[in-house]
């Protein structure tokens, strides 16, 4: 069961999804293009300086050493063994290694519990507080009853700005005063959440670098907190991702995956940045669901991860089709 649906006519299905996905994810796709489509265009021989150009450009566009090098060693070896004879070959298996990183990545978020109790975890300014706004007006708009918890009691303003986001959403709040106990904020929801049978409780926490061991360390309180009232709580520990910071979101998984075990990744702010590639980079070294991705503003600007879609967005399958 998906605590998500996918309506017939889902945004994936629509036409110009592609085309609209691309206009948000503009400064990956320019970097990509214009690196990428730029050498393939130009009609040079397949040849290992091209192959290393094309390794550079991937870098540039926050793949990341690993994931690039990995790319393009398949890349090679099809080259050397002459199944890829010309730049559209070489392009198009580009597309297809790329979709097959992410495909994995790509998965509905599973429920199959009542509450469904959903633990988010991220570092401050990653987005981490509005996107929980963003995913309870998601589900209001899918029928489903939410509660929120805000457990970030550390941050100034943190509570009041989930509150405005509760109040947009029409969803209520459990809240205590800033300096709390956070442990004790989401134990007081999760009754709440039973007593009042809502379908599902968003869980915010205080935003935190992996560095910070007291903040992490309240992590592990809140898990073992919920533990005693339902031994399978929380049910999933969703990590907030600035896309922007490229590749230091790898560094940021790591940390938190080892604190805490985190389920599932949403990666925002993607529309603003050109280190998109780092998206490919967590989806081959973690291979951990990306259950959406932030791409503006708006709460239909996030959206959940489709990969077929990504990859077109970032490396547009006509790229090729006008060069000269």
């Amino acid at each position: 069961m998906a605590l998500f649906r996918k309506a017939s006519g889902d945004e994936s299905e629509k036409p110009g999804v592609f085309a609209r996905l691309g206009e948000r994810l503009s400064a990956t796709r320019r970097a990509l293009s214009d690196n990428v489509g730029g050498l393939l265009k130009r009609k040079r021989a397949l040849d290992a300086a091209l192959l290393e150009d094309l390794e550079t450009a991937l870098i540039t566009a926050d793949f990341g050493v690993d994931t690039a090098t990995t790319v393009m060693n398949d890349i090679a070896r099809r080259v050397s063994r002459k199944e890829l004879g010309d730049a559209d070959a070489v392009y198009g298996a580009l597309r297809t290694i790329l979709y097959e990183i992410v495909q994995p990545c790509e998965k509905a978020w599973p429920a199959g519990h009542k509450p469904e109790i959903v633990l988010m975890i991220g570092v401050n300014g990653a987005g981490k507080t509005t996107t929980i706004g963003k995913l309870a007006a998601r589900l209001r708009g899918e029928g489903r009853s939410v509660l929120l918890a805000a457990g970030d009691t550390f941050r100034a303003a943190a509570i009041e700005q989930l509150g405005e986001w509760a109040k947009r959403s029409d969803v209520a709040m459990i809240s205590q005063p800033r300096g709390a106990d956070a442990a004790a904020v989401a134990h007081d929801a999760l009754q709440a959440a039973r007593a009042r049978a809502v379908d599902v409780l968003l869980i915010d926490s205080a935003g935190r670098l992996h560095t910070q061991t007291g903040l992490m360390d309240e992590l592990a309180k809140i898990k073992r907190t919920l533990a005693r009232l339902d031994a399978q709580a929380p049910h999933q520990v969703i990590l907030t991702l600035d896309g922007g910071i490229g590749q230091n979101a790898v560094t940021q998984v790591e940390q938190f995956h080892k604190a805490v075990g985190i389920t599932g990744l949403c990666v925002t702010k993607l529309d603003g940045t050109a280190k998109g590639g780092v998206v490919f980079a967590l989806a081959k070294r973690f291979r951990l669901p990306i259950y959406f991705v932030g791409v503006g503003e708006s709460v239909d600007d996030l959206r959940p991860f489709d990969a077929r879609s990504f990859v077109d967005a970032v490396l547009p399958a006509e790229l090729l089709s006008d060069r000269t």
